[in-house]
């Protein structure tokens, strides 16, 4: 009866909020009833209030609500349980720092209870906290330790998904994309088998944005997997081809947006894209951010092959060349001489870019420096000998 009351309320968007009533209204009830069977039904009111679209509210105040009923009943693994829930929700609503806060007080407990299988879903989260906040060092340590307490205890098949897609994010965020997307291809099949067509999908819009990332010449310069990578990238089209039809939507065809805009190195294409699939290329972390990479990496080729030909440029000619705003366009020259991609200066009075020819090394002076090197250690060795002669 609650399940379906609840279920009622989710139907009707104004009733919503009446599904957080229900834990006041039968507070009696679960009082009487076994504790297993308690926690049961609350996290089936918790995984009702999950499925309406746009209820992350409505969840974190069913939570709050649950876990201050715990303590009063002393409830102390559903609290815990309830808790991991919350720290997911807070992640979702983006308040991370309330998240980090909840979790890390979380785990302290877990760890003196030694509940390995709260700790791998505990570290987790807070991996992903962490990789929200751009602190990779402290989100590899977190997946390190979600892994070595999931060796010690049976993972399931979505946590071990949600392991290989975590490892994925972190390897994409230090730039190696071959890597990642072995990872994310991992846990793709796994979302597959499990019919979780949400989470395939995303998965796969994360493979198409590495398969992006390394065409551009955006991965790991000392990654030298060649023919890894023709593997990978046949692998894919092979997928692509099998899966299209059933994960084709807007997450696909942003993607493919960007791979074109990509491809033809069009600043334009690219902003278009973006503004045509905001939600889809926005709104998640991971692929905004590393976007916001290519887009620069665009940025400075194209700006590279403008000023090739001179040695001396308006900023203004070249805002009008690559259609972008004079402002913006010195100020990523500026920061192009500051990073050393490029050897020349900014005349801000006349409003012109000077470009120094390239310095050639000369093995003269370096042969110079060695000889002198050389003759000084030969005079040290006789003076010593010298020495050693008049004693």
């Amino acid at each position: 009866a609650i399940y379906k009351l609840a279920r009622l309320y989710a139907t009707e968007a104004s009733r919503v909020t009446e599904i957080v009533g229900l834990l006041n209204m039968g507070g009696t009830f679960f009082g009487a009833i076994a504790k297993a069977k308690t926690a049961k039904i609350v996290r089936g009111l918790l995984d009702i209030a999950s499925e309406i679209p746009g209820s992350l509210e409505v969840q974190a105040e069913l939570c709050r609500q649950i876990v201050a009923w715990c303590k009063q009943e002393k409830r102390t693994f559903l609290r815990q349980r309830v808790e991991s829930r919350l720290v997911s929700v807070d992640y979702e609503r983006g308040r991370y720092d309330e998240a980090l806060v909840l979790v890390n007080r979380l785990l302290k407990e877990l760890k003196k209870l030694d509940d390995k299988q709260m700790l791998v879903e505990s570290h987790l989260i807070e991996a992903k906290i962490h990789a929200a906040l751009r602190n990779v060092p402290k989100s590899k340590a977190a997946l390190t330790a979600a892994r070595t307490n999931g060796n010690a205890v049976y993972v399931g098949p979505v946590v071990q998904a949600q392991l290989d897609e975590m490892s994925g994010t972190l390897h994409c965020e230090e730039s190696d994309y071959a890597t990642s997307y072995s990872y994310f291809l991992e846990a793709f099949e796994a979302y597959d088998t499990l019919d979780d067509t949400k989470r395939a999908a995303k998965c796969l819009k994360y493979m198409l944005l590495c398969q992006i990332l390394d065409d551009d010449g955006l991965g790991d310069v000392n990654n030298k997997a060649t023919a890894q990578n023709k593997k990978k990238k046949k692998h894919f089209t092979a997928i692509q081809t099998k899966h299209q039809l059933k994960y084709a939507g807007s997450d696909l065809d942003s993607m493919a947006a960007v791979a074109k805009a990509a491809k033809t190195r069009s600043l334009d294409a690219f902003e278009a894209a973006t503004a045509t699939y905001a939600p889809q290329l926005n709104d998640d972390l991971l692929v905004k951010h590393h976007l916001d990479q290519l887009y620069d990496h665009i940025l400075e080729r194209n700006l590279t092959k403008i000023i090739e030909p001179f040695s001396r440029c308006e900023i203004d000619h070249i805002a009008t060349l690559i259609d972008l705003p004079p402002a913006k366009v010195e100020h990523k020259l500026a920061q192009m001489i500051l990073d050393k991609k490029l050897n020349g200066t900014l005349a801000q009075g006349t409003g012109h870019l000077i470009v120094h020819a390239a310095l050639k090394n000369d093995p003269t002076y370096q042969a110079a420096n060695d000889l002198i090197k050389n003759m000084g250690d030969v005079v040290t060795s006789l003076f010593k000998r010298a020495d050693s002669l008049d004693a």
